[in-house]
């Protein structure tokens, strides 16, 4: 009988994971024990995901504040640090800077505008068309900002953090200094030895920095890339990808789990014979269309993950197919053109018109953010997804 039911995401219940824990073990436990309670079978080319979170806290993946304060003190041994473009975010950043404000004896924060680089707005772009204000050339003081647009709080948080990240950074009997720029190269009349906190730029604002003089160039994911005096680290992304975890602490991005993901491929492949893909994912790529923030604040939506998942969709789109090639064509027989078509499609898509209105995006990004948008980040308690269907077409 024909298949009527197409991709399907589930998110699915595990125990509460400790340091220690065998992530790959639980894992397969939990999916195998959800099919059988919901009476599901397991298929080929299914996809079972675990979000980073428990991968990292299962690794014990962890670093202090004073483990990144030891780091920043040895890589910027003058303590005037230029740091700058961080999102505002508590949960991403703060830590992070408490920590790299231990380690400093005066921080000069510059941050972008009118919002950071995922999104969150300190001011609307209409506030800076009132004020006159171009963000591609003006440099601002905090005194100058404050007397254009007062003190402004997040939409969604409540958080003044222009105010918010000055405090913390005093809190650690560190110099504050606060301006605002969107070229990476206005904090060198500041200090000439930057660390640059950006996420999906950072290559561009080393690159540039280096080119203008700066001395040392460093970004967060130059940071606790190695243990410091028993921490954990991230050789790829140092803190990039970091989480808090508790007021002195931050959990790092996870290391080294591409066998985890093949281990749970493989253990699923025994105990049911099927073949399915497995993958560690974290933040979801895209964008809320009120609050505009762009969701990925990971370094990489899925840093680990079998090799099935690489690549990118190669799909027809049906609608194109139906208004022109088979226009003159309905019902059953429409029905069997279009999968005709589609058993026969060439291997590679790219640039042909029946392609278009297609993601031209990588499996691993479009899967990760439907496994995001399914756990959510509260208190659902399904750190694995696991997801059916996701490569069929019309003419399964």
């Amino acid at each position: 009988m024909e298949r009527l039911i197409g991709t399907v995401s589930r998110g699915v219940r595990a125990p509460i994971i400790r340091s220690g824990d065998d992530i790959a073990a639980i894992v397969v436990d939990s999916v195998l024990a959800a099919a059988k309670n919901e009476n599901i079978e397991i298929r080929d080319r299914d996809v079972i995901a675990v979000t980073e979170a428990v991968v990292a806290r299962a690794q014990g993946n962890y670093a202090t504040v004073d483990q990144i304060a030891a780091d920043v003190a040895a890589k910027f041994p003058r303590g005037h640090i230029g740091v700058i473009f961080p999102i505002l975010s508590r949960n991403r950043f703060s830590i992070c800077l408490k920590g790299i404000a231990r380690g400093a004896k005066k921080i000069t924060l510059m941050l972008s505008y009118p919002a950071d680089e995922v999104g969150n707005h300190l001011i609307s772009l209409d506030d800076l068309d009132a004020a006159g204000i171009n963000p591609f050339s003006d440099v601002l003081t905090e005194a100058r900002y404050r007397e254009l647009f007062g003190y402004k709080k997040h939409t969604f948080t409540g958080v003044d953090y222009i105010a918010y990240y000055k405090e913390l950074i005093e809190s650690q009997h560190c110099e504050a200094e606060i301006v605002l720029a969107n070229d990476c190269r206005a904090i060198l009349p500041y200090t000439k030895d930057v660390l640059t906190c950006d996420i999906h730029t950072r290559a561009r604002s080393k690159r540039l920095l280096t080119a203008a003089g700066a001395t040392t160039v460093l970004g967060l994911d130059d940071l606790m890339t190695a243990p410091v005096e028993g921490s954990g680290y991230n050789k790829d992304y140092g803190l990039l990808g970091s989480n808090k975890a508790t007021e002195e602490t931050v959990k790092l991005f996870p290391r080294d789990a591409q066998p985890v993901v093949e281990r749970i491929a493989a253990e699923i492949e025994k105990a049911t014979g099927k073949h399915v893909e497995a993958m560690v994912y974290g933040d979801g790529a895209f964008k809320d269309p009120v609050g505009k923030i762009w969701e990925l604040a990971d370094p990489v939506v899925s840093p680990f993950h079998t090799a099935g998942l690489v690549g990118q969709p190669n799909e027809v789109k049906l609608k194109y197919l139906a208004d022109n090639d088979f226009a003159d064509l309905s019902g059953d027989a429409l029905k069997e053109a279009i999968s005709d078509y589609i058993r026969h499609k060439d291997k590679d898509l790219v640039g042909q018109m029946v392609s278009q209105g297609t993601t031209p995006r990588r499996l691993t990004d479009l899967i990760g953010s439907l496994c995001d948008l399914t756990s959510g980040s509260g208190d659902k308690g399904t750190p694995i997804i696991w997801i059916q269907g996701y490569f069929d077409n019309y003419t399964n």
